[in-house]
């Protein structure tokens, strides 16, 4: 059966995939954003639904005035002895922990903190050992994946950290993971920096101490060579085994918004590509040793499964929803058909925590419309890639009534782009649409959507953001004094086709 990539759409980078209990778990980067670390199940590898996050308390993560692309980086998931183990980097704090579970649909617990520098942590058990490795340098100064025995319960070292491989040339090494499969231990990493010239790469050894012998071929896989073509920064992937005994690569990569316009602002997302081992001992990856955006997948049983419509009744707010940093969460009544939300004097271009709650965008080209009501301040639709990269469609009290206003946040180019009167009325449906190129912005008004205008989603791009997030679709408040409410209803996001 052909399956289409990304197999999980939007910002959810860092992917890192187990098997247990006949089901497969999967978890993914989520920098500043909070709960933390989104927790996804399949039965296939292929069609993933989200079941939870791992951080879901204050005190299992710190996120205070956190940056945007800083936070949570590069978790690893593993099942070991009947206990889920997830460790990942809160890259602001520079700490390395563990959390784990025996109930993966319940909470996970307080974090085990190692004594390990680098990100990017991944775990390896075999024989009553369990060995931690990131990347980062060692006691001798060393650089490149160092790895280390742990004790799982305490986090405490059993053994120094030595540095076990230092890549093949690659700048950025990173995102190890370490498998013994038949007569070999392998360590797979990432390389080239995750953009345009990601890649994967791997060594063996018979060792889990190494030394480790580089795969002669490497990268194993990258779609750095592949100009015009859509899915681009192929790397940071986890191996893993699927129902039929085939292996495959979970990875990321992303979509650029055409076939030569090299920007990109729905985020890292997920990915799948074939592995086949050799006689050798070698394995090779992809189609040629690159990402395509149509595969097939032999074993697969189900048809892919997309959701093209998220609306307040079908989706989960403790699930597909996620708030800047840590909320403060009285500001927030969260209803099945309405939100209500508390503006505080945090805004958008704070790196706080504003009234704010959203949604990943999943698709270049979709349609968006809520009904906002005010009684004073602020409030509406944001477009938000970081706090010096937004676009905002909101609803504003002014003096002389109510007015819509369209609103740009570029770097330190903050502009009012548009202006309608609503005279006395307090009450609004805002509508965006867009396609891989452009934002356009509405308000509706006697049954008819008036443009206000647009914006290019190269100004909400990585390119010209920086950082690792994607755009998120985000329901805001904001008042100076702290006081407004506003209640939303009626949200919709559907995804069309370009």
């Amino acid at each position: 059966m052909i399956y289409q990539n990304p197999i999980v759409r939007g910002f959810y980078p860092d992917p890192s995939v187990c098997y247990a209990n006949s089901k497969y778990y999967l978890v993914c980067s989520s920098m500043q954003y909070f709960p933390a670390v989104p927790l996804f199940e399949s039965e296939d590898l292929l069609n993933w639904t989200q079941i939870g996050h791992c951080l879901t308390r204050t005190e299992q993560i710190a996120l205070k005035n956190v940056n945007s692309s800083g936070g949570v980086f590069a978790p690893t998931i593993r099942f070991h002895d009947g206990r889920f183990y997830m460790t990942t980097t809160n890259s602001t704090t520079n700490q390395n922990f563990i959390v784990w579970t025996d109930n993966i649909y319940g909470e996970w617990s307080d974090p085990i903190f190692i004594d390990q520098n680098g990100i990017d942590p991944s775990l390896y058990f075999e024989n009553e050992k369990s060995y931690f490795m990131s990347n980062g340098s060692d006691a001798e100064g060393i650089s490149g994946i160092v790895q280390c025995e742990i004790d799982i319960a305490t986090g405490e070292k059993r053994s120094p950290s030595k540095t076990v491989w230092q890549g093949s040339g690659g700048r950025y090494l990173e995102g190890p993971h370490l498998y013994k499969i038949k007569d070999y231990y392998y360590l797979l990493a990432a390389e080239g920096g995750t953009e345009y010239g990601h890649m994967v790469t791997y060594a063996r050894s018979t060792s889990p101490y190494g030394p480790f012998e580089a795969y002669p071929n490497n990268p194993v896989l990258t779609n750095r060579n592949l100009g015009g073509f859509q899915i681009q920064g192929v790397g940071h992937g986890d191996l893993i085994e699927a129902p039929d005994g085939s292996y495959w690569l979970v990875h990321l990569g992303f979509r650029q918004t055409g076939q030569w316009t090299t920007f990109h602002h729905l985020g890292r997302e997920v990915f799948l590509s074939p592995v086949e081992f050799h006689d050798n001992g070698w394995f090779t990856a992809g189609i040629d040793g690159t990402t395509p955006e149509y595969v097939n997948v032999p074993y697969a049983k189900e048809v892919q499964r997309f959701q093209n419509e998220y609306t307040f009744l079908n989706t989960d707010f403790e699930k597909e929803w996620c708030y800047l940093r840590h909320p403060l969460i009285e500001n927030y009544t969260l209803c099945k058909n309405q939100i209500t939300l508390n503006g505080s004097s945090n805004s958008l271009d704070d790196v706080a925590s504003p009234t704010f709650i959203g949604l990943r965008q999943k698709e270049f080209c979709c349609r968006i419309n809520c009904d906002i009501e005010i009684d004073h301040g602020e409030a509406g639709i944001t477009l938000y890639m970081d706090e010096n990269h937004h676009y905002d469609l909101a609803l504003l009290k002014v003096p002389e009534g109510y007015q819509i206003i369209e609103r740009i946040c570029i770097g330190n180019i903050k502009s009012i782009e548009a202006q309608y009167s609503l005279g006395n009325s307090s009450r609004a449906t805002l509508v965006i649409e867009s396609n891989s190129q452009e934002y356009r912005f509405f308000v509706n008004s006697e049954n008819q959507n008036i443009l206000l205008g647009t914006g290019l989603t190269r100004y909400l791009s990585s390119e010209v953001a920086g950082g690792f997030t994607g755009v998120i679709i985000g329901l805001y408040a904001f008042d100076q004094d702290s006081t407004n409410t506003a209640k939303f209803t009626n949200f919709k996001c559907e995804y069309l086709h370009e």
